[in-house]
Parts: C-alpha cells; structure tokens; sequence
C-alpha cells in the first residue's frame, strides 16, 4: 500500500500578559512534545521569535503567519493551544494573514483547583470561547476538542488528536483531487449522474477517458509485453484464478495495465469504470478484479461511472487509511429492521473478504455469456464495525450533499453470490425514509472502520457540503 505521508501541523501558543507567562512557555513545550510523540511535525515560532514563542500581539501574528505561509505546502492543519487565558485577537490575525485554509483544532489546557492564585490560574476555559467567538467573527472554520477543556497530555486529547488528524488527512485529500471516468455512464443507470461543475467547485476534477481508446491501447498491446506480463502475476498473486479461463485473464491484465498506464500519466487518484454491459458484450470480461486491487492499494474504483460513489470511498479511506468499497443497498434481512444485505457483483476490495475467488458475472451472464462475464471478486464481508457515506451533486440546490453513518457488518447466515453482507444499523428504518424521501442513489461506499464523524466534521465544516448523519 502507498507509503503514509507524515502529517505536519502549524501551532499557535496563545498568550495574554496579566496571565501568568510561565504557563505559556510550559504549555508549548507540553504541546509540541505530544504533538511529536503522535507522528506530527511540528511548525512553530521559537522563543527567541517571540516572548515564550507564543503569539499574543500583531506583530507576532505577522511573524507566526510568515512563517506558516513559508510552509503551505506542508502544513496539513493547525492546533491553537490556550495555556492560559490566551490573545484571541491575535490567534485569530494569526489564521487570517497565513490565509492556509485548513482544518484548525482548539485545545485549553484546564485550571487545577488547587493552583488557582494569580500565579498559575490559567482562565484558558473562558479564553477558549473568546477565541472561538474571534474566529466566528472572522469566518474562518475551526473544529473542538471533545470536552471544553483537556490537557495536552491527557488520554482525551490524545484521541482528539487522532480524530483531528483523520480530519485533515480527509479535507487535504479531497482538495485538488483527480478523479478518472474511464467510458460513459451507463444509459441504464440515471442514479449515477453528477454535476461535474458542483464537484470542481470544491476541487475535485473529473478526467474523462472513453472506452473506446482504452479498448484501442490493449488491441495494440502484445500478450507478452513487460506491463501486461506483470500485470497477470499480480492478478494470480491477488485471488484464486483457478476457476477462470486463461484467455480471460490475459484480457485482464491488458486492461489493467492500460488503466494503470494512464492513470500515471494524467495523475488520476481515484476512478470509476463503465462495465455494464459494454466491456463484457465487446471485451469479453468484468473489470471487478482490477477495480477491486485497486481499492485495495487504496486507489478507489467504483463501477457504473459512479463518480459520487467513488469519491465517497475516497474520504472514507482517508479517515481510516484502510480500502472502501462500493455497495448497493440491496435486500432485507428477513423482518429484522434494522438489517439489510448490503451486495455487489462484486469489485470489493480483498480487504472486505473472509475469504475471496475469483468467478464469473452471474447477473450479466444471462445475456452476454457466462464467458464473456469472468472476473468477479466472490465471497462473503467479514464481520466487522463499518461506516457508510454517500455524496451527490444537487443541482436543484446547486450543492454537494450526502450522509454518512456507522454500523456492523455482522456474521449472519447468507446464501447468495458476488460480494455481499448482512449489514446492522441502528434505526436504519429511518435512514432508509431519508434516502428515500431525499432521492439519493443506490450506491453507498463503505469502509470497515467507524469513522463516520471524522467525515462528516471534513465535508460539513471545512468543505462546506450539506451532510447528515445517522446516529
């Protein structure tokens, strides 16, 4: 899987002088202690930039904002720490000047009850709402810790961090992200139409390809060329191949290769794929392995074009760093209401799997062939806590919306094909009335972590999306 980049933060140490100023000093040194013990570089004023390193007139706003600007193109978010009552004037210039645009997290160190003389009270619980309340007023988004005060050191904060870190891996991600539509949206699918203006508004770019130069470029290439040729083995090294045709797994690796070619050359992250029913009918094969390899090294796929559907993959596996997969809501189960068999054909990335074959399109055989249909990935999604998302482009409104919630994929008896599971959500016969009576698609990703708050903190605070979530 990609190598995980490292996660820098900018820090803002706030600071008011009739405050006592050795807790300015100790608190930045506590905080960037605990920032570099999680993986996180740190990006701060010394205390020979400014009294204690920490940020409490303008000029000092100026210089801490020089210096986060110096760093843009690393800096991933920033944490403002009040060790004491705090500048909340110049922690809020701070943020204007470096103009960063990232998610910003608001930590206050509690007062001890028996240190509360002038010499070590902090204050930093009503400085917090000053700061926040300057932050409001200057319109720049910031996100909380989970209780109004934490210590930096403490075992909420630290879960905090994580959370916060999720967050921005999330917004980063999704901002300039390129996105491959690899052939045309299947006539028969209406539900995957999206607006690509809606999407290039919050910096998500559509690449388009047809299908007919990717069918051109494997026509050109010979069965033994080095690309397709290694292409095979790591097809045979992913999934058991022993059902499927030679022939077929040779066209596998064709396509595959192609793909993968032209995915490095115009710098596409993530993609969705026509295969309904056009590859199978002229090609002669289902691209659910290839898509399904690619979630799994964390390059998201989605079939039918689902541009929406791909991206809500995308900003699930940046909040847990695990694959995502694309699923229908598909089935009850039984009379319980609270579950239903998530299912498809299936391109499920490995990572969803108790156990995996590859085997034949069972649903597109009944037309096409059942050899034409080889390629599918079958078996049954562990058991395992899970969170769902779907996004769509609203032009009605002119908005990106969705929702987003977690739940469990449970170990319930299931006699069926393709890729599927039994999936448990709480007052899920609710949530089905809002896909319903909001019109949302069939499709929803998901991911084998609960990481459904991290999301929805990214899409609704700092890229500005109409999202809501099941809890």
């Amino acid at each position: 899987m990609p190598t995980k980049q490292k996660t820098t933060f900018g820090l803002i140490v706030g600071n008011r002088g009739f405050f006592p100023d050795h807790l300015a000093a100790e608190g930045r040194a506590e905080m960037i202690a605990v920032l570099e013990s999680a993986g996180v570089k740190v990006i701060a004023l010394s205390p020979t930039d400014s009294k204690f390193g920490a940020v409490e007139t303008h000029e000092e706003a100026r210089k801490c904002a020089r210096l986060f600007r110096a760093h843009r193109d690393d800096i991933g978010g920033v944490v403002v720490t009040l060790p004491n009552f705090g500048d909340e004037r110049a922690i809020a210039d701070t943020l204007r000047l470096a103009d960063l645009r990232v998610p910003v997290l608001v930590q206050a160190t509690p007062d001890t009850p028996s240190r509360m003389s002038i010499r070590d009270r902090r204050d930093s619980f009503c400085g917090k709402m000053s700061a926040c309340n300057n932050l409001r007023q200057y319109g720049i988004p910031y996100s909380l810790t989970t209780l109004h005060t934490e210590a930096p050191k403490s075992g909420e904060f630290a879960k905090d961090l994580g959370w916060f870190i999720s967050v921005c891996n999330v917004v980063r991600g999704m901002r300039n992200l390129r996105v491959g539509s690899i052939g045309a949206r299947p006539a028969a699918f209406n539900t995957v139409r999206h607006s690509e203006k809606l999407l290039e508004n919050s910096g998500i770019s559509i690449i388009p390809i047809d299908l007919s130069e990717i069918l051109g470029r494997i026509d050109r290439m010979k069965d033994d060329d080095p690309a397709a040729q290694g292409k095979l083995s790591a097809i045979k090294a992913y999934v058991d191949t022993a059902s499927t045709p030679a022939s077929a797994l040779m066209k596998m690796a064709k396509l595959g290769a192609v793909v993968d070619g032209w995915m490095e050359e115009t710098e596409v992250a993530i993609s969705a794929v026509q295969c309904w029913t056009s590859l199978e009918e002229y090609f002669g094969v289902v691209p659910c392995t290839l898509m399904s390899m690619m979630s799994n090294e964390l390059m998201s796929s989605a079939c039918e074009v689902d541009i929406c559907g791909v991206v809500g993959m995308h900003a699930l596996r940046l909040a847990s760093g695990t694959p995502s997969a694309l699923l229908d809501w598909n089935n009850n189960y039984g009379d319980d209401p609270n579950k239903a068999v998530c299912f498809h054909c299936s391109n499920l990335p490995k990572h969803f799997f108790a156990e995996v074959k590859m085997d034949f399109q069972q649903i597109i055989a009944g037309t096409v062939g059942k050899e034409n249909t080889f390629g599918t990935c079958v078996g049954r999604v562990k058991a395992a806590p899970m969170s769902y998302a779907r996004f769509s482009t609203d032009d009605l409104t002119g908005r990106i919306r969705g929702y987003v919630g977690d739940g469990q994929f449970t170990n319930d008896p299931l006699e069926t094909f393709g890729g599927a599971g039994v999936v448990k959500i709480p007052r899920m016969q609710d949530l089905l009335r809002f896909i319903c009576e909001r019109g949302f698609e069939h499709h929803v990703a998901a991911n084998l972590a609960p990481v459904s708050g991290v999301v929805y903190e990214a899409a609704t605070r700092y890229l500005g999306w109409d999202i809501y979530w099941h809890q």
